[in-house]
């Protein structure tokens, strides 16, 4: 299916709608029935039919439709939140006595869920360099019933060889998950390696507007149907109209956006590189990456998101530097039209730094739709501020 037919037309069905160009937003709590026999065929089976808008609902069903084409999957739900998606996929697929293997450096509220909240039910997990396939053979159990993925990941940007993990998963009867938050649907297809399910942050460049949080998961039609009946309902964290409706919005001009960032980026990294405060820039799709051959094999982008370190011996020069930005503002997440930058400094406490440690001097920068121009110059004439030994 051809990407801008997905994103401008796929599943709108414009004369259900008023001919309408953008599609209505159906703020409706509910739906009313004309016949008992109807209602009672809702309750018997409520993935088919319009029920109740904590399950299925008509703006949402577009979304669900586009985003499942874009990752060449067969179903797709969207939730309130990439966490909930997270929530929902792994506890879909894990029991008491079960055991996890995931790699390491994972988001941080997938980390939480597999050390606080699964152990309260006796689910076990292991965490393992992702980067190398014996580790993942290593790491089986007989228990072992589900991979956990992230390529890349947010900060170092560790992949998996998705193709080669979907493999031999599937060689033992188990279940895979991978977080796809870093490229996209447009810049790599989880699905189509062979992993079960990918999940996303639709929070980031879906959106791309920074005014809606949500989270998309998609995969096969019996394993969305199974997670919708069970942890979808139950737990009510799905997407709400108006925010499914931002959603189809900020698809429209996705491939747009992606594109100037990721021109941008790569001017931004030259830059980087060739200053002589900064000692060390992390990108996938850049040469100097470790697993640069990985990155070309299953990704077709790398998008605005990069890691770098500054030469400080103290962490005054790293606090110094965020605060001198000008432009580019100091906060979480990713994805929106906003460049934005986080020091790793940042979370833990400034007694604890030490510049032996390359982590503790590391910045995460993402790069969003200003001028690589505008970009370069408040980066440049903050470091020019930031107290260099």
């Amino acid at each position: 299916m051809d990407i801008s037919y997905i994103l401008n037309e796929y599943a709108e069905d414009r004369e259900n709608y008023f001919r309408a160009v953008a599609p209505p937003i159906i703020q409706t709590s509910n739906f009313a029935f004309e016949k008992v026999d109807d209602l009672r065929k809702s309750f018997e089976d409520e993935y088919a039919t319009w029920l109740y808008s904590r399950g299925l609902n008509p703006t949402v069903e577009i979304l669900r439709k586009k985003l499942a084409a874009l990752d060449a999957a067969e179903d797709c739900l969207v939730f309130n939140s990439g966490a909930a998606a997270i929530f929902a996929a792994v506890l879909a697929n894990v029991k008491s006595g079960d055991h996890i293997v995931s790699v390491k450096g994972v988001y941080t509220w997938a980390k939480k869920m597999f050390e606080i909240i699964l152990p309260r039910f006796h689910v076990t997990h292991s965490y393992i360099d992702g980067t190398d396939i014996e580790n993942f053979k290593k790491a089986i159990q007989p228990n072992t019933t589900l991979f956990y993925l992230e390529s890349p990941n947010s900060w170092t940007f560790e992949l998996q060889d998705l193709q080669a993990v979907a493999t031999l998963a599937k060689q033992h009867g188990i279940i895979t998950i991978c977080d796809n938050s870093f490229c996209t649907p447009l810049y790599q297809k989880p699905i189509q390696l062979g992993i079960d399910l990918c999940l996303q942050s639709a929070t980031k460049y879906i959106s791309g507007h920074s005014d809606t949080v949500a989270g998309v998961l998609t995969g096969s039609s019996k394993m969305i149907q199974k997670i919708f009946n069970s942890e979808y309902l139950n737990i009510g964290s799905g997407i709400q109209p108006f925010n499914a409706w931002l959603l189809i919005r900020g698809l429209r001009t996705l491939p747009a956006r992606l594109e100037r960032i990721t021109k941008t980026t790569i001017q931004v990294i030259a830059f980087l590189k060739n200053h002589p405060a900064v000692d060390e820039v992390v990108f996938p799709m850049d040469e100097s990456f470790s697993q640069y051959s990985l990155a070309k094999q299953q990704m077709t982008g790398g998008c605005g998101l990069l890691t770098f370190s500054i030469k400080a011996t103290a962490v005054e020069t790293i606090e110094t530097f965020c605060n001198e930005l000008q432009h580019i503002l100091m906060a979480v997440s990713w994805g929106g039209y906003e460049s934005l930058i986080i020091p790793a400094c940042s979370g833990f406490k400034r007694e604890l730094f030490n510049a032996v440690i390359p982590e503790h001097r590391r910045m995460r920068l993402y790069v969003g739709l200003e001028d690589a121009d505008y970009i370069i110059n408040d980066i440049e004439q903050a470091l020019k501020k930031a107290p260099f030994s």
